[in-house]
């Protein structure tokens, strides 16, 4: 190996084979530092961490990029622990006092409840790889936000520069746009001097990247907007559809259905929508991913879909990023449901563009989402999403754009998509980040 290569280390806790959202961004960008020429190291949790928690997708490991190297160190989640055999006898003899007193002494290390801990961990692990390997620049990215811990340990220590990459936010409730922390809290205080130490602080869309601008306004010229974007060789090869005239469409949803997400108006939107139009006639929708955060569907959720079974809604499990491709080329028209908030944008909005197939928003329309789709020919936002009235106007109309759009619209429609690959989100940020470095990528 070409040892006059920068040398990049990447913090995060959900990697491959971890399914959560968030983990297509973090194989992404250490994937398209190594294919930048840089020489990659993957600061994470274990494997065990994410078949007991979180759920697992092999498929993702097998698309982690063959020069980077993968470190993994121990993650405990004991408040998660399931198996009462575990349990210490206060645990089992107060599960209430027990957990509350966890709660605190998580916090102890880290403000962050659950990870705290892990800070030691990961420092530890970080200057390890650092003195048998120089690293050149780090790469943290949250949440959790006990990540920037290793990035700052090393620049403290080492000098090390470092990126802080954010998801969401840590001060700002994306959903409401309530500040979650007060400016004296410890999470205010860690986050400002994350900043200040900072190289550059990456967003996911323009109205996070100005709150935060506005909060810190003396280091708003570090604070860039990182798109998502879709990864090219997974989304489905749609070029060649057209009108859908001869069967039953098909609705679809791909994505973890939080308990954000406006389920039962959405059911309750396609029950009027069937009744009112011939062509959703026989027409299904089909729900793929996670109900909730963990690995057994939530109750609620799968209640309310099994309610609409006759109405054709069915839920068909996760589905493994390698065999996503699959699941799209069953849409005529995809679902993008989201919950509220002026700041939420989504990973899943970049691969829906790449198809060309019309999209419903089954969301807000103040949300950072519809900023993204504006422009769309083949975009039907709901304009109340409290309104079943208006979700099924929606779905109407965008199921006769199925059945009528030709592919001249559906070109357009992947043409206005193009942009938002992700590799052209990322490439400028590490051009500049190579210069950095003082090293020829």
């Amino acid at each position: 190996m070409n040892q006059a290569r920068p040398h990049m280390l990447y913090v995060c806790w959900g990697y491959p084979p971890c399914r959560g959202g968030g983990v297509y961004r973090a194989l992404a960008t250490a994937n398209r530092f190594a294919e930048q020429g840089w020489r990659v190291t993957v600061l994470t949790a274990d494997r065990e961490t994410f078949y007991r928690f979180t759920g697992a997708d092999e498929t993702l490991e097998e698309r982690i990029h063959p020069d980077v190297e993968v470190v993994r160190v121990p993650f405990e989640w004991p408040i998660l622990e399931a198996d009462l055999r575990k349990w210490s006898r206060s645990r089992a003899a107060n599960p209430k006092l027990w957990s509350k007193l966890r709660t605190k002494r998580d916090q102890i290390p880290f403000p962050e409840t659950g990870y705290g801990p892990w800070r030691g961990t990961i420092e530890k692990a970080a200057e390890r790889i650092h003195q048998e390997n120089k690293v050149d620049l780090t790469v943290a990215t949250a949440n959790p936000h006990v990540a920037f811990t290793a990035a700052y340990h090393l620049h403290q220590k080492f000098k090390v520069p470092y990126v802080m990459d954010y998801r969401d936010a840590w001060l700002l409730d994306v959903f409401s746009g309530d500040r979650l922390h007060e400016p004296n809290s410890r999470a205010a205080r860690w986050e400002r001097k994350l900043v200040e130490s900072a190289q550059e602080v990456w967003f996911v869309n323009d109205p996070i990247l100005d709150w935060h601008k506005d909060l810190y306004p003396d280091h708003a010229g570090k604070m860039h907007t990182v798109a998502n974007g879709f990864d090219p060789d997974l989304v489905p090869n749609t070029h060649d559809r057209g009108a859908v005239v001869d069967r039953p469409l098909v609705f679809g949803y791909v994505g973890t259905v939080s308990p954000k997400v406006p389920l039962a108006d959405f059911v309750k939107g396609w029950q009027l929508a069937k009744e009112r139009s011939e062509d959703l006639r026989d027409a299904k929708v089909k729900i793929h991913g996670y109900l909730g955060y963990y690995a057994q569907p939530r109750a609620d959720m799968l209640g309310i879909i099994n309610a609409a079974a006759d109405d054709g809604v069915s839920y068909e499990g996760p589905v493994g990023k390698a065999e996503i491709a699959k699941a799209y080329d069953e849409f005529d028209v995809q679902l993008l449901m989201l919950g509220k908030g002026r700041y939420v944008t989504s990973g899943k909005v970049f691969e829906y563009l790449a198809t060309g197939l019309p999209i419903v928003s089954v969301h807000d329309s103040m949300n950072a989402a519809s900023d993204v789709l504006r422009g769309h020919p083949l975009w039907f936002p709901v304009k109340d999403i409290e309104d079943p009235e208006t979700i099924a106007d929606a779905l109407v109309e965008a199921a006769h754009a199925a059945r009528t759009a030709d592919e001249g619209i559906r070109a357009k429609a992947r043409e206005f998509g193009a942009g938002y690959r992700r590799d052209l989100q990322l490439d400028p940020r590490i051009e500049a980040l190579g210069g950095v470095v003082k090293v020829g990528v």
